[in-house]
């Protein structure tokens, strides 16, 4: 009956336990899932995004609130959720209606003294004062003449009385129509002021809305790049026992490759169940480092 061998390869007994020992830790390191004991949660893990903060919110309400919109609401991470109703009205357009106010026919009256008819009047009176003292130079003429009282003096007076009259008038005239022109002038300033306000108030407006949502921009930014660092350290702490186990398993499989296998035969059906332990010692170190080793190289 022909015998049966049987042949056993094996890697030297260190490598082996220490491949064990790796693969237990690998196991161990697979079972930590995220948010358990110790482990970063998922959302650490994950990207996260910075909520807007106060001086953004503060530049789009600025800006809702010149387009005549109402209160903005934000939700829970600083998002724009909605608009109240407002006035409808531009934060410009009071200048321009002011500004209606100083234009058409009846502009002036708005600016038109308080105290022109004063000064017309006390003009006028003055020159009713001047306009008698005339009278008795007519007369005594008339009186000269030897026609005082008669029809010669009558139309003297007469004449005088209309050329007074038609000069009181046209000074009037006059007084009214610099009262007129003025209000005009001033009307015309007024208007020009309000569209120029107008004209400004958007300009501030935007202004000031630039100013405040950069300063928001530069926060925001600030704030994600600590959430990103966050997100990064938390990686970091997951990834770091699995890279000191790829470091491991990288030395060892450099290892596994340097060492040579150890073969040992055996005969099962022998009586004496296969080589004793120090047959088995000697094979696996002359397998393993060869004969060379053993003896010095000699």
């Amino acid at each position: 009956m022909a015998t049966t061998y049987e042949t056993l390869s094996r890697r030297a007994p260190f490598l082996e336990a220490a491949q064990e020992n790796y693969v237990d830790l690998l196991t161990k390191q697979v079972g930590r899932a995220p948010g358990t004991s110790g482990v970063p949660t998922l959302a650490e893990l994950g990207p996260q995004i910075a909520g807007q903060n106060v001086l953004t919110q503060q530049a789009q309400q600025a800006a809702a609130t010149q387009a005549g919109l109402g209160q903005l609401t934000f939700g829970t991470e600083g998002q724009l959720t909605g608009a109240g109703t407002g006035t409808g009205v531009a934060g410009f357009q009071p200048f321009l209606d002011q500004a209606a106010t100083y234009s058409g026919p009846q502009a002036y009256q708005a600016f038109m003294s308080p105290y022109q008819q004063d000064v017309i009047d006390t003009t006028l009176a003055e020159f009713d004062v001047q306009a008698a003292q005339g009278i008795p130079a007519i007369q005594a003429q008339a009186i000269g003449a030897g026609a005082f009282g008669g029809g010669r003096e009558g139309v003297a007076l007469a004449q005088y009385q209309s050329n007074s009259d038609r000069n009181r008038a046209a000074l009037q005239a006059q007084l009214l129509g610099q009262g007129f022109t003025q209000a005009q002038s001033l009307a015309g300033q007024a208007f020009d002021q309000q569209r120029g306000l107008a004209s400004l108030q958007p300009s501030l407006v935007a202004a000031n809305v630039q100013q405040l949502g950069g300063a928001g921009t530069a926060g925001l930014g600030y704030n994600q790049a600590l959430l990103d660092a966050q997100q990064q350290q938390a990686q970091l702490a997951y990834q770091e026992p699995v890279n000191r186990l790829n470091v491991l398993g990288t030395g060892l499989a450099s290892q596994a490759g340097g060492i040579p296998i150890s073969t040992q035969t055996t005969n099962p059906g022998s009586g004496g169940g296969g080589a004793g332990p120090l047959s088995q010692a000697l094979q696996t170190g002359l397998t393993a480092y060869g004969l060379g080793s053993i003896f010095g190289g000699k």
